[in-house]
């Protein structure tokens, strides 16, 4: 009995032990494990160098009504023989702060993650927000690999490019005008890419964020609070 008290009022502050989750959200490999998981932030492999707070397990973690519409993108993605590839999903509030207190701490400039901007300007030109809409745990960025193929990744060194996935012109996690969608700095077949994504993930509710190809948010969100429980195995 005070056993299940204590989950309950960690779930009602918006944390959750190692394994546990607040009600309505759950782990998407539970939900579809076809969808390819390569979730940098809980590795050194981000813009950040490291791991990011509030990353213990690189897990993708949605709400459930999110998970769900996603999985029904992937079976739409089955007659090409091609598959999702999830690189963030819920993001803890703690997570964002970290972003933005490392964003305050720099002023280089990185070819790999942020070629035209300064790194304390991120957020004032718009490539780091101070409130994540990821927090909510209905946003998701992700990009599309083929199944059993090797495919030409994006010629770009700009951002997280994915394991063998098709060209979007940029990588996820670029902070550079050329990631906005409709952006004609990227080559034909990259832009073609994107517009292939958009539709997709339209189709089950989903709608983009213009200044990133790679980031959708799901229209009827079931939570408008952000969450800042860890994102842990299960």
């Amino acid at each position: 009995m005070r056993l299940a008290l204590a989950l309950a009022v960690l779930v009602v502050a918006g944390q959750a032990v190692a394994g546990e989750l607040p009600p309505g959200f759950a782990y998407l490999s539970d939900i579809d494990p076809t969808i390819r998981q390569e979730m940098r932030y809980a590795s050194s492999a981000n813009f950040l160098g490291r791991p990011v707070k509030g990353y213990a397990a690189p897990e993708c973690i949605l709400a459930e009504k999110a998970a769900r519409a996603l999985a029904k993108v992937q079976a739409a993605l089955s007659s090409s023989h091609e598959t999702l590839v999830v690189i963030d999903c819920y993001r803890p509030r703690r997570a964002v702060a970290d972003m933005v207190e490392w964003s305050r701490r720099g002023k280089e400039m990185n070819p790999q993650w942020y070629p035209a901007v300064r790194r304390n300007q991120l957020i004032t030109q718009g490539y780091l927000a101070k409130r994540s809409g990821h927090s909510r745990g209905s946003t998701v960025d992700l990009t599309i690999a083929p199944i059993d193929t090797k495919a030409a990744s994006s010629d770009s060194t700009c951002g997280v490019r994915g394991t063998n996935t098709l060209d979007f012109g940029t990588g996820v996690d670029c902070m550079s005008p050329a990631s906005a969608t409709a952006s004609k700095r990227v080559p034909a077949e990259a832009r073609q890419n994107r517009m292939k994504l958009v539709a997709l993930m339209r189709q089950q509710g989903f709608k983009n964020y213009a200044r990133e190809w790679w980031h959708f948010t799901l229209v009827d969100e079931p939570f408008s609070r952000p969450f800042d429980f860890k994102v842990t195995a299960k």
